[in-house]
């Protein structure tokens, strides 16, 4: 009797100077009992006592929190344009939409028409003018360069004697329906522009992604490694959070959180403000996309003249249909009638030959191409533009699925948090699971910032690297009295 009245005044005494709630095992903690509301109700002084007593363990949290940071946001990247066809079992997937039931496909691949749609109408509209980029070809010049497709097209479709026939007259012929063509009416019906843009977009899904990459590089590299650096910082305040509130829900929710906010807030620093913000008159914060464009207006005419507005391209879609296209019309239209159609549909066929054959034909290419300057003149046009509407170049990547983006990370912080907890990680005790922990994540999210530096090696240099000057834009926050040259 005597032994258990001894034994339940120790227990009472152990409740009192509250040694249970300090020693208690990390697991125990979140059983439901007196230890668990006590520890919830300490003061910023025990709670602190508690990081500066187990410094390892509470440090795995923010380590942790800059992996998951940097993981969410470099997955985020790869899900917008990978992989370029639908992955996984092709059931219960919803009409333009990259997810399924039990599958993925790329953002942008998804959505490659609404994207090519949306630059085809700026380009279109707002930075190129086919009778403007097609007048600055000299008639008698570019039929110099094609006669001797024309001749061979004739001589081997309609023989010899034809050519022969024709040959005093080529010269005349040739600079005068080059002229008519020059014309604004005519290119514009012969040539659509819309559709040459359209269809190198469509057709092969990678050159719209390449495109994206390309102008978009400095963003979406910012927009990884910046998700290490919020992560961090957000995960001190989730490890002070559970200093003070040891419960179960604690480092998920505090996951999920880190991994929704550093894809939110690294999304919206991409595009926001669009217009610069001036701050206390000593410097402007503006979006980082918006504050570079000088540099991106120069990368996007770069890839457009080289990948989708090439010479190659555009003679091709001139050729289109043969005998049923709108080159074979014009050419009856400008041409007397007694010349006959095989003569026309001649021509046209060495139109399309020189197209597919540029290295049969090096001089005629380099000589469109320069005198078409694509390049300077979307360039040119594109840096005049406000910033609200250069936005429209980059930001519908992100604009077509960003919740999805977004939420993706809120999952993965979730399962983050929910393997610390279980594991142990962040909380005390399992000082060495910690340790091992923080190695680890420091590990990975190195990891994943030398694979992009290694992507980088691959990557096509830059337009801009032959105009350093124009690589000081890449920054949200600059001085107000800053000069950027065009």
């Amino acid at each position: 009797m005597m032994m258990m009245q001894a034994s339940r005044r120790s227990l009472v005494l152990a409740g009192r100077n509250g040694s249970c709630s300090k020693r208690t095992a990390f697991p125990i903690a979140f059983r439901r009992s007196t230890v668990t509301v006590s520890n919830a109700k300490q003061s910023p002084v025990k709670w602190w006592k508690q990081i500066q007593q187990r410094p390892i363990e509470y440090a795995s949290i923010p380590c942790v929190a800059a992996f998951v940071g940097i993981m969410t946001n470099w997955m985020g990247v790869k899900m917008l344009f990978y992989p370029i066809e639908y992955t996984g079992i092709n059931w219960m997937r919803w009409p333009d939409t990259p997810w399924g039931l039990f599958g993925w496909e790329g953002v942008v691949p998804t959505k490659t028409k609404v994207m090519a749609a949306r630059l085809v109408k700026v380009v279109t509209e707002r930075l190129l003018s086919l009778d403007e980029a097609f007048g600055r070809l000299d008639p008698n010049e570019l039929s110099r360069m094609l006669m001797p497709a024309v001749q061979d097209a004739i001589r081997r479709d309609c023989g010899q004697v034809w050519l022969v026939l024709l040959q005093p007259v080529l010269p005349i012929l040739l600079p005068h329906v080059l002229t008519k063509l020059q014309e604004k009416e005519n290119i514009d019906r012969v040539l659509d522009l819309h559709v040459v843009v359209m269809e190198a977009f469509v057709r092969d899904k990678a050159v719209l992604i390449d495109l994206f990459q390309k102008v978009g590089r400095v963003e979406l590299e910012f927009l990884v490694n910046s998700g290490f650096g919020f992560g961090l910082v957000l995960g001190l305040g989730q490890m002070a959070f559970w200093a003070k509130h040891p419960a179960m829900w604690t480092l998920p929710a505090a996951g999920a959180l880190v991994g929704y906010v550093t894809n939110w807030i690294a999304i919206k620093l991409l595009f926001e403000p669009a217009e610069p913000v001036d701050v206390l008159g000593l410097f402007e914060v503006q979006g980082l996309f918006e504050s570079r464009q000088v540099e991106v207006s120069d990368e996007f005419g770069e890839f457009m003249a080289r990948r989708v507005l090439n010479p190659q391209a555009l003679l091709s879609d001139l050729a289109e249909g043969g005998e049923d296209g709108e080159l074979f019309a014009f050419l009856r239209r400008q041409l007397p009638h007694p010349i006959p159609t095989k003569i026309l549909s001649a021509a046209v066929a060495a139109i399309a030959s020189v197209a597919e054959n540029p290295r049969d034909h090096p001089e005629l290419h380099a000589y469109v191409l320069d005198r078409l300057d694509i390049r300077q003149t979307l360039a040119r046009r594109l840096k005049t533009l406000s910033p609200i509407d250069f936005e429209d170049m980059l930001h519908p990547v992100f604009q077509e699925d960003e919740i999805t983006l977004i939420a993706t990370g809120g999952v993965l912080g979730l399962i983050a948090g929910a393997a610390q907890t279980q594991l142990g990680w962040g909380g005390p005790g399992a000082s060495r699971k910690a340790l091992i922990t923080i190695v680890g994540s420091l590990a990975a999210s190195a990891a994943f910032y030398l694979h992009q530096k290694y992507e980088e090696e691959f990557d096509e240099p830059l337009a801009s690297i032959d105009r350093p000057h124009l690589q000081r834009r890449v920054s949200i926050v600059r001085m107000k009295d800053e000069e950027w040259q065009t």
